[in-house]
């Protein structure tokens, strides 16, 4: 009898479960389940942190592009966008417990008060640099502050005997978009962009008038490794090189309405031939940039194929100043295409070892599109495809060794960084004077053999051993990295450092050699030449 009476009691609970679940409303049921694990779990939670917690939860059941972000975390997207932080204008390594400046930014608060290249931090507000938890973040968040307020350092100087004090007023730092400017020859300007945020197109229109100025005819825009930003700041640089009126892209939300986007026609480069460099990491707005250009047969596009983001977000705020960042619509290139790549089910975020794995990073007969994403771009009718980032007209293959793990762990644990610093140390005076700026130190300085030489033994006793068979490679593009890096240190300029690094990126070669040819040039954007797709 007893054993009748408990599955009685069994089935009302269970009948009172379905009951339940029919009539409460989910928001309700959340705030319940929030009220019992107040009230219930061992351990005391904050409200906040569970309920971004549930919120993740969420988004997670969405697409990879919807995102939750805190109070703080959608302070620093705000501020990443902005294109400017407030600070004191230096870069810096910390390494044997030591804080060195390696680089000044010109016209910043620490160049007026006279930091140097090479300065060691001893305290910051009095702390030592030892204590400072959380590394190198611990230590930007103790030089960084408000507009106007002060921070004081403690230095060594070499060659200087005693500490220096100094007292520094925080400002306004650029925070440039444009990673490089500069001639490659008496006709080519160069232009790398590394995000599209809230000074994109100003600095693009100083960039592109500058390069005028010194004689640009021809142009190498780089977009490589640019992960996106802002689709204003996309529209923006489209329109230095459309005319008026052409659509950059469109738009179709929820309710499958279209919102087209147009060049305004104000641009500083809608004539002269013009190339576009994009490879597996450019994503999103540098997508959206890419496909206009192609579409329109504006610009020769070389490199691999780029990433795959036809997704649009818009931020929602939320009362205590976090955001989700929401998909609320999908993007279209002017043809038509939509560049999006599957998601559901696909190992979405592992980009390149998927895309190495696959043999599609090293030969571009592993790609294949069906008829159904064939597209025709607006003005030669040239076929172009859809449906998983934008393919390249000149197809060029990844240099492999750039991915191998050993130079990316040594490059990655800051062993070159260490090497160079110590090196810049105790030969900067003399390389100034020897070389008095960037063309003549590029033309005429040879990495010392015995820098490489301490990388790779210092390597080699932690285990990580050089493969025989792409030694003299890898070698190679170790020596023009620690290259790449002193320029930066010594011309206090990163720009440097790309200049000296693409002397050996195919693509950029490519570039330039299509650009050297007008017919070849010109063949690219009347038919389908170039790398053919199936």
């Amino acid at each position: 009898m007893s054993g009748i009476r408990y599955s009685a009691v069994i089935a009302a609970c269970i009948g009172m479960s379905f009951s339940a679940r029919a009539q409460v409303n989910p928001n309700e049921k959340l705030a319940q389940a929030l009220k019992a694990i107040q009230e219930n779990y061992v351990d005391t939670m904050e409200d906040e942190r569970l309920t971004d917690a549930a919120i993740r939860g969420m988004m997670k059941e969405l697409d990879p592009h919807s995102r939750y972000f805190s109070r703080e975390e959608s302070a620093g997207m705000r501020q990443a966008m902005s294109g400017s932080f407030v600070g004191i204008g230096v870069q810096f390594i910390l390494q044997h417990d030591s804080l060195y400046v390696t680089q000044v930014i010109a016209g910043g608060p620490a160049e007026k008060a006279g930091l140097l290249a090479g300065d060691r931090i001893l305290t910051i507000d009095n702390e030592p640099v030892t204590s400072i938890p959380e590394g190198n973040y611990g230590i930007m968040k103790k030089i960084r502050g408000q507009k106007g307020t002060t921070v004081s350092l403690a230095i060594q100087r070499k060659l200087i005997a005693g500490v220096i004090n100094k007292e520094i007023e925080r400002g306004t730092i650029p925070d440039k978009s444009v990673k490089a400017a500069y001639m490659v020859n008496s006709h080519t300007g160069y232009i790398s962009l590394s995000i599209f945020n809230l000074t994109t197109r100003t600095e693009m229109d100083k960039a592109i008038q500058d390069l005028k100025k010194q004689g640009m005819e021809d142009l190498i825009l780089d977009l490589q490794g640019n992960g996106g930003g802002l689709v204003q700041s996309a529209i923006g640089v489209a329109d230095e090189f459309l005319q008026k009126d052409q659509l950059v892209f469109y738009s179709v939300g929820k309710d499958k309405g279209k919102d087209y986007y147009y060049s305004g026609g104000f641009g500083n480069f809608m004539t002269g031939k013009l190339v576009v460099l994009i490879d597996q990491n450019t994503a999103s707005a540098s997508e959206i940039l890419t496909g206009a250009l192609q579409d329109w047969d504006r610009a020769v596009v070389v490199g691999r194929r780029s990433f795959g983001k036809g997704l649009m977000q818009r931020p929602v705020n939320l009362f205590d100043g976090s955001v989700l960042e929401l998909t609320g619509a999908r993007y279209y290139t002017p043809s038509g295409r939509s560049i999006q790549k599957p998601y559901k089910g696909a190992n979405y975020e592992d980009n390149v070892h998927t895309r190495l794995a696959s043999g599609e990073l090293t030969d571009a007969n592993v790609i294949h599109f069906p008829d159904s994403l064939k597209y025709t771009t607006l003005v030669s009718k040239r076929t172009v495809y859809g449906g998983g980032g934008i393919m390249p007209d000149k197809y060029v293959p990844i240099d492999t060794t750039e991915y191998a793990g050993w130079l990316q762990r040594v490059t990655g644990g800051g062993l070159v960084n260490k090497v160079t610093f110590d090196y810049m140390d105790s030969n900067r005076t003399m390389l100034l004077q020897q070389y008095k700026d960037f063309n003549s130190f590029n033309k005429q300085f040879t990495v010392p053999d015995n820098l490489v030489k301490e990388i790779v033994t210092t390597a080699e006793k932690s285990g990580l051993m050089l493969q025989p068979g792409s030694k003299d490679r890898t070698l190679s593009l170790l020596t023009l990295d620690i290259k790449g890096q002193i320029a930066g240190q010594l011309f206090a300029s990163n720009d440097y450092y790309l200049q000296v690094m693409n002397s050996d990126n195919d693509s950029y070669r490519t570039a330039l050699q299509i650009l050297e040819n007008p017919a070849q040039y010109a063949g690219y954007l009347k038919s389908d030449a170039g790398v053919k797709k199936k």
